[in-house]
């Protein structure tokens, strides 16, 4: 099989993600992320004319594109549309304790850093993270559940998702979010009238 060398935008995309899952948005120094990338500073702005901020909307977008990607990865392999998702959910917790709590999501990151006025920033999160909800709720109505249930948990996955994440990587313990799993893992089973 061929593999294809990641091009100088996507060298510099990766590293933004890499850096925002170790050192946060206000931690990722232009600097570190031109290193980890192997690429001059004025690629940088040849690729993101809006410097450190694009990089990041890049990184946003690159991040939901590959968390869907997984996600459909796991429903075309799994005949069962909620182990699926279940499946999808864990990966995230192994890839933590496989980091050994360094990796943090790059999204949540981003979140918790920016403020009001990161206006684009913000954005490309609202989208990210509205597609990621729309994809698992597309599960869970081909699972059966009912537009609205489905939205609904999708919400909840996310929550739990994003907040298992960030309280496992600070407590060194994927307890949080198994916890969190285990609550949620219930809900996504649809109830079958008799």
């Amino acid at each position: 099989m061929e593999t294809t060398t990641p091009t100088t935008r996507e060298r510099l995309i990766n590293a933004m993600i890499t850096t925002l899952q170790h050192r946060g948005l206000h931690g990722a120094g232009l600097s570190e992320i031109l290193a980890v990338a192997k690429a001059p500073k004025g690629v940088l702005y040849h690729h993101f004319p809006g410097g450190k901020d694009a990089l990041a909307v890049a990184a946003i977008e690159a991040t939901i594109n590959y968390l869907c990607h997984k996600l459909e990865t796991y429903v075309a392999r799994e005949p069962d549309l909620i182990a699926a998702l279940q499946a999808w959910i864990l990966r995230a917790m192994r890839g933590l304790d496989d980091s050994e709590f360094e990796l943090g999501c790059p999204l949540a990151a981003v979140a918790l850093e920016s403020t009001a006025a990161d206006v684009e920033l913000r954005a490309a999160l609202a989208n990210g993270f509205a597609t990621l909800r729309a994809r698992i709720a597309d599960v869970l109505v081909e699972a059966g559940h009912t537009p609205p249930r489905a939205a609904a948990i999708a919400a909840l996955c996310i929550a739990a998702y994003e907040g298992g994440l960030l309280q496992a990587r600070v407590a060194n313990d994927t307890a949080p979010m198994v916890q969190a799993m285990d609550a949620l893992m219930p809900m996504l089973k649809v109830e079958r009238k008799p």
